[in-house]
């Protein structure tokens, strides 16, 4: 069910859809993230991932609670703008041998992966308010402080070393 399926009729569809397309990202999410840890050489960027995957557990945590509140059955629908976002980053991957490269090309993916995710939340938050859903948009608010606050450092990881290591 895409968001221009039959499936979806009002902003309570909608909504519940798009709390299932983040659900599903987030779980994806929480599969890619070890790889990535793997693949990092620089500490620094190791300690992120290592607890942007403590903050994604809780992230599915929340999203199963707004399901509750909401009286939705928490379910994924499949999101292939985050599989597009992670088999893009597999495969810059696969391809890069310099360590530092890769720590750069590790980072810009995870940023796309954060700049997805901070649309999403950004847009239930809004939606759950029109709903009258403030309960709902107050748990969707702290994930998303918590994705721009990964993106911020993740920002400040590649301009501080990653980038410049990446570059020499």
């Amino acid at each position: 069910m895409g968001f221009f399926s039959k499936d979806i009729q009002s902003m309570d569809d909608l909504f519940v859809h798009t709390l299932r397309d983040i659900y599903y990202a987030e779980k994806r999410i929480l599969k890619a993230l070890p790889d990535m840890i793997g693949k990092a050489s620089s500490d620094s960027l190791r300690q992120a991932f290592e607890t942007h995957l403590k903050e994604t557990e809780g992230h599915v945590t929340r999203l199963e609670e707004v399901f509750r509140m909401h009286g939705a059955q928490a379910k994924t629908v499949t999101c292939p703008a985050i599989d597009g976002i992670i088999e893009e980053a597999q495969e810059i991957a696969g391809e890069v041998a310099d360590a530092e490269v890769m720590d750069a090309a590790l980072a810009a993916a995870a940023q796309a992966v954060e700049h997805y995710e901070i649309t999403r939340y950004g847009t239930l938050i809004a939606w759950a308010k029109r709903l009258g859903r403030n309960d709902c948009a107050g748990v969707l608010q702290r994930t998303l402080e918590e994705e721009k606050a990964a993106d911020a450092k993740l920002t400040a990881l590649a301009q501080a070393h990653l980038n410049m290591r990446a570059a020499e």
